[in-house]
């Protein structure tokens, strides 16, 4: 009869694992806490490198946040969202990585502890996000307007955003290169280092021979040794077509009857490559880069006019010669005309170190690109000069976007956690214990800045709460004496987005987290178990394996 047996219900296949409720939620924070706890001693100007060594044996020594967890081969799947929300910080302001995990983790590990005396997840995440409301209007408030014209504070902005990266040393002159490239690409108010700045690194020479380059460096050489070695006032041509003589298919068939047909043949082909080039020096090119192959006739007829040319250009190099030199890649030299071709002051093949030759596109007035050439003795150094250059310019651009800084050395987060607690104090309810937990998440990162300096975390974080609680809001931890110092007077100073955006992606994950109750873990197929184990044993699922 329904209802009187108590034979269990199969819905899950056999082999299945779940967990629910607090042992669910227990595993996917202490995941998340992981990632956050690999990251936080790298936080800061004094924070410490990871090595990370992958399966080929390449090694990778960095401090910087968003490379340490694309390197990281994490395998659990809470670990993951945390790493792809953290992905999503390094895509909106290309700076403040490590700050929003650690902030995620600070969140977590704040809720471990509520939901353990009884408070509700959902309770957590509504506390939660009412906090990161306020925390942006506090910040907000914090916040200074400055033009984009004051390149004293660009500079200093860049200069936060490199500190740490060990290259203080020529701080000076790459915070100039920052600094004169986000302003070079700036379009209608958008700065997008991203697609419109390129790093050449060249092993040879000093990080000191460091330049920009308002235009574009190939990794290319002249096709043919007659062709002049520079062009001044270029015309350039960007072909997305290839100047050679063309296979015949397998299934072709052309039939020679004698040496003057075949003589005829090799004519008619070879006349139709002139036509092409012809019809390219008609509308005043002096310069090619084709995307595909340039053969011997064609290289020949190009040297004739005087033609620099250089074959087989990434798609990459093209789009990016296409938004320095204003050209259009075009597919067909004969429909052509004077419009469609790019232009530069100069184009010459340079000679770089010992034997590389490249070719260089310089002087591209108005351009929406530019290249940064990297010099260095080494390639870990050269990697690390190109991180702290690409934070920099990240940093510029938000600046020259947003027009608005706070200052940096953990005020912000200071500053809106003092605000939090007095706006908890004014609620009623278990979202209360939220809010405090949310603004001592956030009081972690002066914590960890101190702790990462060499100073008493406590000593630096009583100093700090003290300084803001006397009104002092500019007042951040200096790393140099471990004291409070005014960030604005010391030219420490970071983008507002940096920090709203830190918090926002630090909320995100933690919520995300938090609301996971239930996690099914399917059987990993191809595993058997060992003599003497049970099937459940070795069921193992992409939900539970260990983090790395």
């Amino acid at each position: 009869m329904a209802g009187l047996t108590n034979a269990p219900i199969l819905i899950l296949k056999e082999g299945h694992k779940r967990e629910t409720g607090k042992d669910a939620q227990s595993r996917n924070i202490l995941a998340a806490k992981a990632v956050a706890e690999a990251l936080k001693s790298t936080l800061g100007p004094k924070g410490m490198d990871k090595m990370l060594v992958d399966g080929t044996g390449d090694v990778v020594i960095t401090n910087d946040g968003a490379t340490i967890l694309r390197e990281m081969d994490i395998e659990h799947p809470v670990a993951k969202m945390i790493v792809e929300v953290a992905r999503a910080q390094e895509d909106e302001v290309g700076d403040g990585t490590t700050t929003a995990v650690v902030i995620a983790g600070g969140l977590l590990e704040n809720a471990e502890e509520l939901i353990n005396i009884g408070v509700h997840p959902t309770v957590i995440v509504q506390g939660y996000k009412a906090a990161q409301k306020k925390a942006y209007e506090f910040l907000e408030e914090m916040a200074v307007t400055v033009s984009k014209e004051d390149r004293d504070i660009l500079k200093k902005a860049a200069e936060t955003a490199m500190t740490g990266k060990g290259i203080e040393i020529f701080k000076e002159k790459l915070t100039e290169i920052c600094v004169d490239a986000a302003a070079a690409i700036e379009d209608e108010g958008k700065v997008d280092v991203e697609e419109r700045v390129n790093f050449v690194k060249i092993s040879s020479g000093s990080l000191k021979e460091t330049e920009l380059e308002h235009g574009v460096v190939l990794d290319k050489e002249r096709l043919n040794p007659d062709m002049p070695k520079k062009v001044a006032g270029a015309k350039i041509v960007l072909l997305d077509s290839t100047l050679e003589l063309k296979k015949l298919s397998t299934d072709a068939k052309v039939t020679i009857s004698s040496p003057e047909s075949l003589s005829s043949f090799r004519e008619g082909e070879d006349e139709v490559l002139k036509e092409k080039v012809d019809a390219m020096a008609k509308v005043g090119a002096n310069v090619v880069f084709c995307k595909q192959g340039i053969g011997a006739y064609a290289s020949r007829y190009l040297a004739n006019h005087g033609i620099i040319a250089a074959r087989r250009v990434s798609d990459e190099d093209m789009k990016f010669l296409a938004l320095a030199t204003g050209g259009k890649i075009v597919t067909e030299p004969l429909e052509m005309s004077e419009e469609d071709l790019g232009s530069a002051d100069l184009v010459r093949e340079r000679k770089v170190g010992k034997e590389k030759k490249m070719i260089f596109v310089e002087g591209c007035h108005g351009a929406k690109a530019v290249t940064v050439v990297i010099h260095g003795s080494s390639e870990q150094l050269r990697d690390n000069v190109e991180r702290a250059l690409e934070d920099a310019m990240w940093s510029v651009a938000t600046v020259l976007e947003s027009k608005k800084i706070v200052p940096g050395g953990g005020a912000p987060e200071i500053e809106v956690a003092e605000r939090l607690r007095q706006y908890a104090s004014t609620m009623s309810g278990r979202d209360q214990l939220a809010v405090k937990a949310f603004a001592d998440a956030v009081e972690e990162v002066p914590l960890i800045l101190a702790e990462n300096a060499g100073f008493d975390s406590i000593d630096a974080l009583v100093d700090l709460r003290s300084s803001h609680g006397a009104g002092k809001k500019n007042y951040g931890l200096d790393i140099k004496t471990g004291k409070a110092a005014d960030m604005m007077a010391q030219g420490v100073i970071e983008p507002l987005r940096v920090k709203t955006q830190a918090i926002k992606s630090g909320t995100a994950a933690a919520t995300l987290v938090l609301r996971v109750d239930d996690v099914i873990a399917a059987k990993v197929e191809g595993l058997k178990p060992k003599p003497g184990q049970s099937p459940h044993d070795y069921t193992r699922s992409p939900m539970m394996p260990p983090m790395m």
